[in-house]
C-alpha cells in the first residue's frame, strides 16, 4: 500500500511541475527565437529522458542488469509514441495535422537509431568493439549529433521564413527571458528528483506482480520513467503548445538511443548489446512500425474532422503497443 502511495505522490509531483516546465519552455521558445520543436527536442527531451538515464546508469553500474537498463530505454520509445495517441485523443482535428511535417526529420532519425539497435542485437558478436565498447554505441552518438544539427537547422529556417507570422502575437510580453530561465530550472530539478525515484518504485512494483525482467524493463519501469514525457506533452498541448509536445516525444526517442550507448560505455563487461535479450528486438521493432505509422500521419496530413475519437495513425500505433506487450508477457 505504501509503495502505491509514493508511486501516486511522485506522479502528482510529476504532473504539477511538468505543467510549469511546458510553459516556461514555450516561453524561451518566443523569447530566444528558436522555436518549440528545437525547444523540445532538446531542452524538454533532455530533462523528461533523465529518469531513464539514472535507471540505466544505476542498472549497470551498481545492479548489473543490463535487461533492465536495455528493456527501459527501448520500452519508453514505445511509451513515449502511445503518449501520441492520448495526445489526439478528444480534439476534432488529428494530431498529425495539428502539428507541423518537420517533426518527420526527428521521427526519421529515431526509426534510423531503433534500426541500429535491432541490427547490433542480431549481428551480435560480428560487430567489431573498441575495449569493451561496442561500435553500435559510436554510431548511436553521431547519428544523434548529426541529427540536433539538421534538425537545428532545419528550425532556423522554418522561423526565419515565418518570423512575421510569429511576432503578430506575442504571448509571453510579461514575462522575461531571466525569469522563464530561472522557473524553467527550478520546475525541471523538482521534477528530476521525483522522477529519479519511480524506478525504484516501479522495480518494487514488479517484484510484487512476478513478472518476467524483459516485460517489466519494456513495460512497467519504461511507463514509470516515462511519467515525465506524459506530463509535459500533456501540459504543453493544453496551452497550445502542439509543436513542442510532439518535438519532445520525438527527441525523447532520440535521447533513450543515446542512453543505451552511455550505459553501454559504463558497462565494462563487454558490449551491452551483446549481454541483452533478443526479447528486446520485440520491443524495438514494435517501435520503429509505431514511429513509421506516425511519420505517415504527419506526412499524409488527413483534412476534415475525425470520424471517431481518434484518428487512424493513433489507432495503429495503439494496435502495435497492444501487440508487442502480448508478445512480451507471453515470451517472458
Amino acid at each position: 500500500m505504501i509503495v502505491w502511495l509514493l508511486f501516486g505522490a511522485c506522479t502528482a509531483i510529476i504532473l504539477l511541475t511538468g505543467t510549469r516546465l511546458s510553459k516556461y519552455g514555450d516561453v524561451l521558445a518566443e523569447k530566444t527565437g528558436l522555436g518549440g520543436t528545437w525547444i523540445g527536442v532538446v531542452l524538454m527531451a533532455s530533462v523528461t529522458s533523465l529518469p531513464e538515464l539514472i535507471t540505466g546508469i544505476s542498472s549497470i553500474s551498481v545492479f548489473d542488469l543490463p535487461n533492465i537498463a536495455a528493456g527501459d530505454a527501448i520500452g519508453s520509445c514505445m511509451f513515449n509514441l502511445v503518449i501520441l495517441s492520448f495526445l489526439d485523443l478528444g480534439h476534432p482535428v488529428p494530431l498529425s495535422t495539428r502539428a507541423h511535417q518537420g517533426h518527420a526529420l526527428s521521427a526519421a532519425f529515431g526509426t534510423l537509431l531503433l534500426g541500429l539497435v535491432v541490427l547490433g542485437v542480431l549481428a551480435g558478436h560480428r560487430v567489431p568493439q573498441v575495449a569493451w565498447i561496442g561500435v553500435s554505441s559510436f554510431a548511436f552518438i553521431v547519428v544523434y549529433l548529426v541529427a540536433m544539427r539538421m534538425i537545428f537547422l532545419h528550425e532556423r529556417r522554418r522561423v526565419a521564413r515565418f518570423i512575421e507570422a510569429m511576432a503578430e502575437e506575442l504571448r509571453y510580453q510579461n514575462i522575461s527571458k531571466e525569469r522563464a530561465l530561472t522557473h524553467y530550472v527550478v520546475n525541471a530539478v523538482i521534477l528530476i528528483g521525483a522522477a529519479t525515484y519511480l524506478p525504484h518504485l516501479g522495480e518494487r512494483i514488479a517484484e510484487l506482480t512476478g513478472l518476467g525482467q524483459t516485460f517489466v524493463a519494456n513495460i512497467i519501469i519504461a511507463l514509470s520513467t516515462s511519467l515525465p514525457e506524459v506530463a509535459v506533452s500533456i501540459a504543453a498541448a493544453r496551452i497550445g503548445a502542439i509543436d513542442m509536445a510532439v518535438a519532445n516525444l520525438f527527441g525523447s526517442n532520440l535521447f533513450n538511443i543515446v542512453i543505451l550507448a552511455l550505459d553501454d560505455i559504463l558497462y565494462l563487461k563487454g558490449p551491452l548489446l551483446l549481454q541483452i535479450s533478443a526479447g528486446h528486438i520485440v520491443a524495438a521493432i514494435a517501435a520503429i512500425c509505431m514511429t513509421a505509422i506516425a511519420i505517415i500521419g504527419l506526412n499524409y496530413r488527413a483534412s476534415g474532422k475525425k470520424p471517431l475519437p481518434a484518428a487512424w495513425d493513433s489507432v495503429g500505433i495503439l494496435a502495435i503497443y497492444v501487440v508487442a506487450m502480448y508478445v512480451l508477457y507471453a515470451s517472458r
